[in-house]
């Protein structure tokens, strides 16, 4: 077989190969025998079809299909024999079966980056404590006291106000034209917790039972809902009713009602406190992670694999798409271009594959394995997350497009790890808002 390699870039590689007609003949005499046996054609019993009969007839057919079985027999050997360390799948651009018997395709592969390792080991990172404090405490217990509010009906009169409940009816506009995706009735607005936007709630405040209005609203182009981002968006509104908070009184039988665990108010508190403990830890594991991947990342600039970075845009933009999908919803409807999003993922594309050829590279130096029980004590997590059983987890992971993500995140936390405790880490302080005044 020979293989003439042309450099299209430094990671990407241009294969001329040819495969001998030996090679070739053994191919088309087992496709024409094949053909042969199962071919009908008038005036001829199966089996009994001359060659030169199929060639006529078939050639064209037989000849793909010989170059396809052929390219898929020869590629693993070419770049085997040529040393060429590819990554993904290659681009056949074309593949003909000259008149000498011979055949030759062109395949253009992507190839592994040279990854020379500089710093990654005393990297200095900034911890948040994980203390937490009596003013975050009862920053949780006022939340509790407005989830456990009793709800009453307002007073005529009333004015919407923050932690009210209003009951509202709204369409969006858009140059002149109602949005049928910006559009609700008898949605409840609660005031003052954004779950609306502070924007659309800030609107609603001062309202009463009956008021009707008409309000603009400029939405910022990085305004997280992608239907109203970046654009002008006229509300109509009809405030159709107005609930008040009755908050309970902190106490000791504020705390029964919260659980039955809880005995006395003390009780609730330590449950607080253990609670926000837990999402600290965890809120500080995944910040100390995100800065040893920022500093590694800073201190390795490499070239990578154009296809690998345009499966990872494209990879986010299904994501995107299906969470869109969820809302009825697709990028054209809310005016969304496809070019735009791969621009804009582009940059974070880059960085995630730059990250992983890291992780690999200093597992590989480190001789960090995943071992059979890093892969047990996965499945056991993700049984936990999910309250699923051991045996219903494995089930997810037969097949190796299932496991292969799976080992590799595993390989990523244990990667991280080893960085970790090797890291200078210095305490940063984060002060916490006092709670308002009731």
């Amino acid at each position: 077989m020979d293989v003439v390699v042309e450099n299209v870039s430094e990671l990407r590689r241009k294969l001329t190969i040819t495969v001998p007609q030996d090679e070739v003949r053994k191919e088309l005499d087992q496709a024409y025998t094949k053909l042969g046996s199962e071919a009908k054609l008038k005036g001829f019993r199966r089996g009994k079809i001359p060659r030169a009969i199929l060639e006529k007839t078939y050639k064209d057919k037989v000849d793909i299909q010989v170059a396809e079985q052929l390219v898929q027999a020869t590629y693993f050997d070419a770049i085997e024999q040529e040393k060429i360390d590819a990554i993904a799948h290659p681009e056949i651009a074309s593949h003909t079966i000259n008149e000498d018997g011979t055949m030759t395709y062109v395949a253009e592969v992507d190839t592994k980056p040279t990854v020379e390792l500089k710093e990654y080991k005393g990297l200095t990172i900034e911890k948040a404590s994980t203390d937490i404090s009596d003013i975050e405490i009862d920053l949780e217990i006022q939340k509790l006291r407005r989830e456990n509010a009793v709800l009453k009906h307002a007073e005529e009169g009333h004015t919407v106000e923050n932690d009210d409940i209003a009951v509202v009816d709204f369409q969006g506009f858009h140059n002149d034209k109602a949005m049928p995706e910006v559009h609700n009735e008898d949605f409840s607005v609660d005031v003052g917790t954004g779950s609306l936007g502070p924007e659309f709630e800030e609107k609603i405040i001062g309202m009463k039972k009956g008021d009707k209005t008409l309000h603009e609203i400029n939405f910022p182009a990085e305004y997280p809902n992608p239907v109203l981002a970046g654009k002008n968006i006229e509300f109509k509104i009809d405030v159709k009713e107005i609930k008040t908070r009755i908050l309970p009184e902190v106490d000791d039988e504020f705390a029964k009602d919260i659980s039955e665990e809880h005995t006395c108010l003390d009780d609730l508190k330590a449950s607080v406190k253990k609670q926000l403990m837990k999402v600290k830890e965890e809120t500080q594991q995944g910040d100390l992670n995100d800065q040893l991947m920022h500093k590694l990342l800073d201190n390795h600039q490499f070239e990578v694999p154009k296809r690998l970075v345009a499966y990872e845009i494209e990879d986010s933009i299904k994501q995107y798409e299906e969470t869109l999908k969820r809302s009825n919803l697709t990028l054209e409807a809310v005016g969304i271009k496809r070019d735009d999003l791969i621009e804009k993922n582009q940059e974070h594309a880059e960085k995630r594959v730059r990250g992983d050829f890291l992780i690999k590279k200093i597992a590989e130096v480190e001789e960090i394995k995943v071992e059979s029980e890093d892969i047990e004590r996965g499945y056991q997590r993700i049984a936990e997350q999910y309250n699923m059983t051991l045996a219903e987890v494995k089930k997810f992971f037969v097949r190796r497009e299932e496991t292969m993500p799976f080992i590799q995140e595993l390989l990523n936390e244990k990667v991280l790890e080893f960085l970790l405790s090797q890291a200078n880490i210095t305490e940063k302080v984060v002060e916490t808002p006092a709670p308002a005044e009731d």
